[in-house]
């Protein structure tokens, strides 16, 4: 229990800058991930939307199949690595607040 106004106001205003921590932590959110072969790299950001998106020369010698499949399953373990490291963002953060 809160003891006077001031604790009150100090622990609100504790509370509202950790929001404000993990909004900016969510933003941040990054996934890399660059295919066995080097060929494709790609970047998402905490939403599994695609931020950056590079080739190396060895998508010359791909067939259009196999550069399709490289850049969706690249993208794709890319999107899996911004999801989980969002989702420690948010159990830390959960973790904090129960504490």
């Amino acid at each position: 229990m809160v003891g006077s106004m001031d604790e009150l106001e100090d622990r609100v205003r504790r509370q509202l800058y950790r929001f404000q921590d993990l909004a900016d932590q969510m933003k941040a959110v990054r996934g890399r991930e660059t295919s066995e072969d080097g060929a494709v790299m790609a970047e998402v950001d905490g939403n599994g939307a695609l931020r950056d998106l590079h080739f190396s020369s060895a998508v010359s010698r791909m067939t259009p199949a196999e550069f399709e499949q490289a850049v969706v399953s690249t993208a794709a373990a890319a999107a899996r690595n911004a999801f989980q490291r969002r989702a420690d963002v948010v159990n830390r953060f959960n973790e904090e607040m129960a504490g």
